[in-house]
């Protein structure tokens, strides 16, 4: 029951449609009452809608929400709060079951609320996400294969046999199967097997290794959308992919550095999480073939691990994210993750990073994508790219039409990504033209 409600779909089921349809019948038996009240009742809603809309682009304008806020949000919260206030105002009023009408009002208007501002981000999925926690359940690891042949040519040799799942397979890598962590508390990584892994004697495949955004949680959701539609598209065949938890928590920002306050972050992702894969997993064990990706504040851990770990890393899959790992609030990062060194801080940017690697980039590629209307991140994406390209990787970019930083450029970011890395990886045709 609990794991249900966990991963209850809340952005594309109609759960939200209902909540506001509940909502609509409680407010219309709390204005059954005499027109005098009924007055009343409106104009605290209208108020109350007035105050919801003005304090959300308020609250905008000071970055509360570290971004501006997606269509229709401000509106859903003006509703919002005129439910609430609504329901406030009418617990005054009698009989007794009005009072409990009123008062469930204010529950179901703060929920419709609360549901229809998570749709409009697009990026939590579940109750599992929003508390960031991994509520996915295990699976046994298929074996490893002893498959052979050439990696560049995967999509040319690969024939899928018959009985292969038409999509793949999402799963907790907890309990036994929890990748254990050198130094850092991470919360259960999650997994992601295509179709061509889940077949007997399944090729050896590219590794992804993704990590989600601040707040957030490692939830394999989006990306497995994403993978599966490439895989429909190419007889079962993806990257193999986990998704990484370089956080901790959803109310932290390690900043992707190891340190003494929040644990060896960066020893997990590119030591600890490496050394499973290759242990476990049945993937391609040459960098040429593995992906660090990211989205947003995972983003920036991506490129910033891309530069400083080329032997580890052979791409970069970079999902808007941040220009530079604590770059939101940098003398908060400075104190609590560099001891107050400014210099080691300065030390940990993929610029500087980048420098101290030079040519050591060469055939390595990496992918950048942001939104259009992202004003906050995607510059820093642009200059991104152009530092990658002047370090020698091949890169590749998307601005993505009409979107600022929520769900849909991830879901689109990542549907390029996938797709512009492909043939690096041998899963597709090189491009011509």
């Amino acid at each position: 029951m609990i794991q249900w409600l966990l991963t209850l779909e809340l952005i594309n089921s109609p759960l939200r449609w209902v909540v506001w349809s509940v909502a609509v019948v409680f407010a219309v038996v709390v204005l059954v009452v005499p027109p005098r009240r009924i007055r009343r009742l409106l104009i605290t809603a209208v108020m109350g809608a007035v105050v919801g809309y003005a304090g959300a682009h308020l609250l905008e304008a000071w970055d509360v929400f570290q971004g501006p806020l997606p269509v229709h949000a401000a509106v859903w919260i003006s509703a919002g709060v005129a439910a609430v206030a609504m329901g406030a105002a009418g617990v005054f009023v009698r009989p007794w079951w009005r009072r409990v009408v009123a008062a469930s009002l204010i529950v179901v208007g703060a929920i419709g609320m609360g549901l229809s501002v998570n749709a409009a981000y697009g990026l939590t999925g579940n109750l599992a996400a929003i508390l960031g926690i991994q509520a996915l359940d295990s699976a046994p690891l298929p074996g490893t294969s002893a498959a052979s042949g050439d990696a560049a040519t995967l999509y040319q040799t690969w024939s899928p046999p018959a009985g292969m799942p038409s999509k793949g397979r999402v799963s907790a890598l907890s309990g036994d199967q929890k990748i254990p962590a050198t130094g850092f508390q991470a919360r259960d990584a999650a997994l992601y097997l295509p179709p061509a892994a889940l077949v007997p004697d399944p090729p050896r495949l590219p590794l992804l290794v993704f990590m989600m955004g601040q707040p957030g949680t490692p939830d394999p959701t989006v990306l497995a959308k994403s993978l599966d539609a490439f895989a429909a598209a190419h007889n079962g065949l993806a990257p193999i992919a986990i998704v990484a938890d370089q956080l901790g928590s959803v109310d932290v920002d390690p900043a992707c550095a190891d340190s003494t306050k929040y644990g060896k972050v960066s020893t997990y992702i590119n030591v600890d999480v490496p050394a499973y894969a290759r242990a476990h997993l049945n993937i391609v064990d040459d960098p040429d073939y593995w992906v660090i990706g990211g989205y947003s504040n995972g983003g920036a851990c991506a490129f910033t691990y891309g530069a400083q770990f080329p032997q580890t890393w052979g791409n970069i899959m970079d999902i808007s994210g941040n220009e530079y790992p604590g770059s939101e609030h940098i003398d908060q990062t400075v104190k609590e993750v560099f001891g107050g060194n400014r210099a080691a801080f300065d030390a940990a940017s993929p610029v500087a990073l980048l420098a101290a690697h030079p040519g050591q980039y060469a055939g390595h590629e990496a992918v950048f994508t942001h939104g259009e209307q992202d004003a906050q991140f995607g510059p820093g994406q642009v200059a991104n790219a152009s530092r990658a390209h002047a370090a020698g990787f091949a890169v590749l970019t998307q601005t993505i039409p009409g979107e600022g930083h929520t769900g849909p450029v991830l879901q689109k970011g990542l549907d390029y990504a996938i797709g512009a890395l492909a043939p690096r990886l041998g899963l597709a045709a090189p491009a011509t033209g």
